[in-house]
């Protein structure tokens, strides 16, 4: 069991536009509803992107298969529901200084510190670089949330740590063979067993704020396509 605490967040992707049709003699793209969350709209549009978003950050193939759009989808949702929270308990966005930071290392670890790269890599999945940034401010805001939300009714004993400890030793003295003492781990100890606990809350109440929010799958919504 990893002592990282940092959430991987996954996070969500975004794309291009369904449809073309004729209005008034002149071609228009239609950018179908696919889902209502709520009492919001979740497009077509909305859902292709995503999976674009979630390949390119992923390095993974873009997957434009009915399964990818309604596991996208499903990430939209629950992004929808975040919003909603956010919004209604008045917690702040972070500073888009921290969006540009986090690009500033995925640019560096991933495109050796090169711009053109960085922009040549969006190009392959049909993004820009305020998609991205817009992405990277999203998955800040949400760990932000959890944070701020559920860290206050978290409390990790002594106790607790000197059983994790105890019940892990070989793992830890495998993981950390320069200095793997009580003393030393106790507070990377702590920090795992309270994120843990942080994201437990933070599932249970997504599970059931889910459970009660409204969301109508629109038919022919996850139509199964090729990589565009």
């Amino acid at each position: 069991m990893s002592l990282d605490t940092a959430r991987k967040s996954a996070c969500a992707t975004i794309a291009s536009i369904y449809g073309l049709s004729a209005l008034l003699s002149a071609a228009v793209v239609l950018d179908r509803i696919a889902v209502i969350a709520g009492t919001h709209v979740i497009k077509a549009s909305d859902i292709d992107r995503d999976v674009r978003l979630t390949d390119f950050l992923n390095r993974a193939s873009l997957d434009f298969s009915a399964s990818a759009k309604r596991e996208a989808a499903e990430r939209l949702i629950t992004q929808q529901i975040i919003r909603d929270e956010v919004v209604s308990g008045g917690y702040r966005r972070p500073p888009e200084s921290e969006a540009i930071e986090l690009e500033s290392e995925l640019r560096r670890d991933r495109f050796g510190g090169s711009e053109q790269r960085l922009v040549e890599g969006l190009q392959r999945y049909r993004l820009t670089t305020a998609e991205l940034r817009e992405q990277l401010l999203w998955q800040i805001t949400v760990l932000q949330y959890i944070d701020e939300r559920f860290r206050g009714g978290i409390v990790v004993t002594d106790e607790d740590v000197r059983s994790y400890y105890e019940q892990h030793g070989a793992e830890l003295r495998r993981q950390y063979p320069k200095d793997s003492s009580f003393e030393a781990l106790a507070p990377k100890i702590r920090a795992s067993l309270e994120g843990e606990r942080i994201n437990k809350s933070f599932d249970e109440w997504l599970d059931q704020a889910r459970k009660s929010y409204r969301v109508e799958f629109k038919q022919g919504a996850f139509v199964e396509e090729g990589v565009k």
